[in-house]
């Protein structure tokens, strides 16, 4: 599986077929037992993860934020106690990034994170992952607890920051609907093996049975189709 810079890909599966798994062996939570990974053609094992993890940036399912202001959250790290917040945010060069979320989460810069909606947590996350400056985001169910229109708000943003900084993004994400409206390309695991990798407009009913299992998938691909027209109308 080879992931090219700035490209967003969806990784899509059954629970149980190795996404999160993948993404952890990626960063080194979990040894591979087999095969090699590379960064830049060069083994993982030659130049360390403690190098690789300076390049790629994850965002977790449930971004764990200290019960502390939004600023201690995102400038996680940082010595800026002495200064004012937009000054810090913009020496950390998190200003614009943090301007450009949606339902204006600078408004709320310096609420209690545990008193944020799932969605806004989500952003956090996301505008935590960028402080690093990566080359690859690694994002692990950015969906999963959000309703239909925050989902989509999400997945939109991610997308928008991909395209504007040139990041490649690892999406693991259960909405198939979701994974083909907002990536460029989407691997389908099984049991730990690719068994689709290629376009979204590729996920036929078949292709969709192989990867998941028996059962109508006319709907879903229908109600992509929809939306796309929606979009463009």
């Amino acid at each position: 599986l080879e992931i090219k810079e700035g490209e967003k890909v969806a990784l899509v599966g059954a629970s149980g077929g190795g996404k999160s798994t993948l993404v952890q062996v990626l960063i080194g939570l979990y040894p591979a037992k087999s095969g090699n990974i590379f960064y830049d053609d060069v083994p993982v094992t030659r130049i360390g993860l403690d190098v690789v993890r300076e390049h790629v940036a994850t965002v977790l399912q449930n971004p764990a934020l200290f019960n502390d202001s939004i600023k201690i959250n995102l400038t996680l790290g940082r010595d800026l106690k002495d200064q004012d917040l937009w000054h810090a945010l913009e020496i950390a060069q998190l200003k614009e990034t943090v301007e450009q979320l949606p339902n204006k989460l600078n408004t709320i810069v310096g609420r209690q994170g545990i008193r944020l909606s799932g969605g806004q947590r989500q952003r956090v996350g996301i505008c935590r992952a960028l402080i690093q400056n990566p080359d690859l985001l690694l994002i692990d169910e950015p969906t999963a607890s959000l309703d239909p229109k925050t989902s989509r708000q999400i997945m939109r943003l991610i997308n928008e920051l991909c395209e504007e900084r040139e990041l490649a993004a690892i999406i693991n994400i259960h909405d198939v609907q979701l994974a083909q409206m907002f990536s460029q390309r989407v691997v389908g695991l099984e049991l730990g093996t690719v068994v689709y990798d290629g376009p979204p407009d590729g996920l036929t009913s078949d292709v969709l049975t192989q990867i998941y299992g028996e059962e109508d998938w006319s709907a879903t691909i229908e109600k992509v189709e929809d939306d796309e027209e929606e979009i463009i109308k």
